[in-house]
C-alpha cells in the first residue's frame, strides 16, 4: 500500500499556460477564507529505476514585485480539493513558524534547570574527524585544479614561440607535470582515507563523561510554553476573525501579547461569575478591539477550571 505523500516539486519545471489556472477559495477550520489561482493537473515522475509514477500536481501562481512564479505541489491524495492541498502544504510552514515564534517570544531554548544526568554513552554522534577529513579532501581538490592550470600554462609556454621542430623530452615533461601528479596522488590517498572514517561514532569515544540537562523539567516547561503559544495563537485568531481591528492582519499577535500582559481586576462578587476587567489599552482602537474580543470570549461561557463560575470579560473605557 502506497503511503500518502505531500511535497514540493523542485527543479527546472516548465510553467503551465495561463488558461490552466482558475480562482479557488478555501475556508479553513477557523472560518478564514483563502483565495489562490491554482492549476490541478496529472503528471508522471521518473523514478531511479527508470519507471514512471503518476502523481497529482497542484500549481499555485504567486505574484512577486517584478515577476510571477509558479509553485508546484506533488501529492498522491486525490480525495482533497486543490485548495485544501495548498492549505495543508502551508501548514508545514506554520509548524516551523510556531517553533521559531516560541524561541523568540517564549524562551523555548532557555535553560530551565541546571540539574544534569549522564548522557547515553552508546548514542551515535557526528564524527568530527570525518568533517576534518572532508575539508582536507576539498582542499586537495582545489590544489589539483590549481596544479592542472599551472601545468597547462607551463606546457603551453614550453611549446609556443618556436618556429622550428620542437623536442620536449620526457624529463622536461615530467618536470612540468610532476607537481600535478603529486597533488593527484595526495588527493587519491586522502579520498581513500576519508572513505574508511565512520560518519558517526559512539558518544563514549568522544566525550565519555558527557552530561545532559534534566529532561523531565525541560519537557514540562516545553509543554507549558506550547500551551501558552496555543492560547496566544487562539487569541490572535479571534482578533482577526471577531473584531474590527484595522491592523489585525499584521498586529494580531502583538495585540494578543499586550492583552495577556495587561493589568486589570478580578471580581468574584457576582454569584456564578468571575469577572475579569482589563484596564484601557494604550490606544482607542486597541481598546475597542479588545472590547469586541471580550464580548466574544464571554459568549463562549467558559467555566473557570475547578469551579462552576462562568468567566466574564470586560474592559474599562477611557
Amino acid at each position: 500500500m502506497t503511503r500518502p505523500s505531500l511535497t514540493w516539486r523542485k527543479g527546472p519545471i516548465p510553467d503551465l499556460p495561463e488558461d490552466a489556472f482558475t480562482p479557488v477559495t478555501y475556508t479553513d477550520e477557523h472560518g478564514r477564507e483563502h483565495a489562490w489561482e491554482l492549476a490541478d493537473t496529472a503528471v508522471e515522475i521518473s523514478l531511479s529505476d527508470g519507471t514512471m509514477f503518476a502523481m497529482r500536481q497542484v500549481t499555485r501562481k504567486e505574484a512577486r514585485k517584478h515577476h510571477v512564479r509558479q509553485l508546484h505541489i506533488l501529492t498522491t491524495r486525490r480525495d482533497l480539493s486543490a485548495g485544501e492541498v495548498v492549505y495543508r502544504m502551508g501548514s508545514r510552514w506554520r509548524q516551523e513558524n510556531q517553533f521559531r515564534y516560541a524561541r523568540i517570544h517564549l524562551d523555548l531554548d532557555s535553560h530551565d534547570s541546571y540539574a544534569t544526568t549522564p548522557d547515553d554513552p552508546t548514542r551515535k554522534v557526528p564524527n568530527p574527524v570525518k568533517k576534518t577529513s572532508r575539508d582536507q579532501v576539498q582542499a586537495l581538490y582545489q590544489r589539483v585544479e590549481r596544479e592542472k592550470a599551472r601545468a597547462d600554462a607551463a606546457l603551453l609556454a614550453a611549446t609556443s614561440g618556436t618556429t622550428g621542430e620542437l623536442l620536449l623530452t620526457n624529463e622536461a615533461y615530467n618536470a612540468l607535470t610532476n607537481p600535478l601528479h603529486t597533488a593527484q596522488d595526495d588527493l587519491g590517498a586522502a579520498r581513500d582515507k576519508h572513505a574508511t572514517i565512520p560518519a558517526r561514532v559512539p558518544l563514549k569515544d568522544l566525550a565519555p563523561d558527557q552530561q545532559v540537562l534534566d529532561t523531565e523539567v525541560k519537557l514540562l516547561h516545553h509543554a507549558i510554553r506550547m500551551a501558552a503559544y496555543t492560547t496566544l495563537t487562539a487569541l490572535a485568531r479571534d482578533i482577526r476573525t471577531t473584531t474590527t481591528y484595522a491592523r489585525a492582519t499584521d498586529e494580531a499577535h502583538t495585540l494578543a501579547r499586550l492583552v495577556l500582559n495587561h493589568p486589570g481586576d478580578i471580581d468574584p462578587r457576582r454569584p456564578g461569575e468571575l469577572t475579569v476587567t482589563l484596564d484601557p489599552m494604550p490606544t482607542r482602537r486597541q481598546t475597542r478591539a479588545v472590547g469586541e474580543l471580550c464580548e466574544h470570549l464571554t459568549a463562549t461561557k467558559t467555566l473557570y477550571p475547578g469551579t462552576d463560575r462562568v468567566l466574564r470579560y470586560t474592559i474599562k473605557q477611557p
